[in-house]
C-alpha cells in the first residue's frame, strides 16, 4: 500500500487516538492539577502524533528517525503521567492507555528499525 500522507500511518492514527483517551483521562483530574499535571499531559500526547508527522514529512531518513526518536520519549513521559495520575488516585485504570501506547512504541521502534536497515543497505 502507497503511503500519501503521514495521515496513512497506522501509527500516527494510533497516536491520534491515544490523544483522544489521554484527553478523556485529564477531564478526570482535578482543578488543583489543572495547570502542572494536566498540561504536562497535553503536550506529552499532543507531541507523539505531531513529531511523527513531521518526521514523515522531512527530507531525510535520518530526521524521520530523529523525530520518531523524539515522539518515543514523549510516549515514555506520558506512561509515567497517567501512572502518576493512577498512584495519586484521579483514576482507578490506566492499564489499556498503556497498552496503546507499548503498542504505539513498538510501531516507532519497528519504523525505526526498517528505516535504518535502508540507510545502510541491509535486505533483512
Amino acid at each position: 500500500m502507497k503511503l500519501n500522507s503521514y495521515r496513512d500511518l497506522i501509527v500516527w492514527q494510533k497516536a491520534m487516538e491515544l490523544v483522544k483517551k489521554t484527553y478523556s483521562v485529564i477531564a478526570l483530574l482535578p482543578k488543583e492539577e489543572k495547570y502542572a499535571l494536566a498540561d504536562q499531559m497535553r503536550r506529552s500526547v499532543v507531541s507523539i502524533p505531531s513529531n511523527i508527522a513531521e518526521g514523515y514529512e522531512r527530507n531525510s531518513s535520518k530526521e524521520y528517525i530523529h523525530f520518531l526518536h523524539i515522539a518515543n520519549g514523549s510516549k515514555a513521559e506520558l506512561i509515567t503521567q497517567l501512572e502518576i495520575c493512577q498512584m495519586l488516585g484521579y483514576v482507578e485504570d490506566v492499564t489499556s492507555i498503556i497498552a496503546l501506547c507499548d503498542e504505539i512504541g513498538k510501531m516507532i521502534h519497528s519504523i525505526i528499525k526498517k528505516i535504518g536497515e535502508k540507510e545502510v543497505g541491509f535486505k533483512g
